[in-house]
C-alpha cells in the first residue's frame, strides 16, 4: 500500500473511527513519550549511582586508612603513658638482659620534640651473637617503652667473626614535664 492510497483510505472512514484512530495514535505517544522521559530518568539516576559506588569505595579506602593511623597512634599513646619519669636508656637495655663482653653506655643529647623530651644515649657493647643483636634491636623498637634506634653500626670481630660488636644510638621519649614547652 503506497502512502496516496493510505491516505484515501483514511479519508473514507467515518468520523468515529477516525476519532477512535487519532486516540490511539496520541496514546502510543503519549507512552513513547513517558517511556523516553523515564529512560533518561534511569540513566541519570544510574550514573548517579556509580559516582556514590566510587564515593563510598573511596570512603571505605580512607577509613581503613584512618583506623590504621589510628591504631599506630593508639599503641603510641599506650607506650608513652607505659613509661615512668625515672626511666631511663640504661635502665631499659639492663631490663632486656642482654650483655657482651664489655658494655658501654653514654648518655647524648636528644632532639627537640614539642610537647616530649628525649633521653638519647650511646651503647657500645662488643661479643654479640647476631641472634642477639637481632633480639636487642627487636626488644627495643617494639618493647613496652617508646625505645627509637637513631643509628646502629654492626661490625664482625676480627679474632672472632661469629662474634659481633655493636654501636647504637637509641632515644627514649618521655612526655615533658608540665610547665616545659
Amino acid at each position: 500500500m503506497t502512502g496516496e492510497e493510505l491516505i484515501n483510505s483514511l479519508q473514507r472512514l467515518d468520523q468515529r473511527t477516525k476519532l477512535r484512530i487519532g486516540m490511539a495514535l496520541a496514546a502510543l505517544l503519549i507512552v513513547a513519550i513517558a517511556l523516553s522521559a523515564m529512560n533518561s530518568r534511569i540513566s541519570a539516576l544510574e550514573k548517579k549511582r556509580l559516582a556514590r559506588e566510587s564515593d563510598i569505595s573511596e570512603m571505605m579506602k580512607l577509613k581503613l586508612r584512618y583506623q590504621e593511623a589510628s591504631a599506630g597512634a593508639q599503641r603510641l599513646a599506650n607506650r608513652l603513658m607505659a613509661g615512668k619519669p625515672d626511666d631511663s636508656p640504661a635502665k631499659i637495655i639492663e631490663e632486656i638482659g642482654i650483655k657482651g663482653r664489655s658494655s658501654q653506655i653514654k648518655p647524648v643529647k636528644g632532639e627537640d620534640l614539642p610537647g616530649y623530651q628525649e633521653d638519647a644515649a650511646e651503647v657500645r657493647m662488643e661479643g654479640l651473637s647476631a641472634n642477639e643483636v637481632t633480639n636487642l634491636i627487636y626488644r627495643l623498637e617494639k618493647g613496652t617503652r617508646p625505645v627509637t634506634v637513631k643509628k646502629a653500626l654492626i661490625k664482625q670481630r676480627f679474632d672472632d667473626p661469629s662474634k659481633l660488636d655493636l654501636a647504637l644510638t637509641i632515644a627514649l621519649i618521655k612526655p615533658a614535664p608540665a610547665g616545659a614547652r
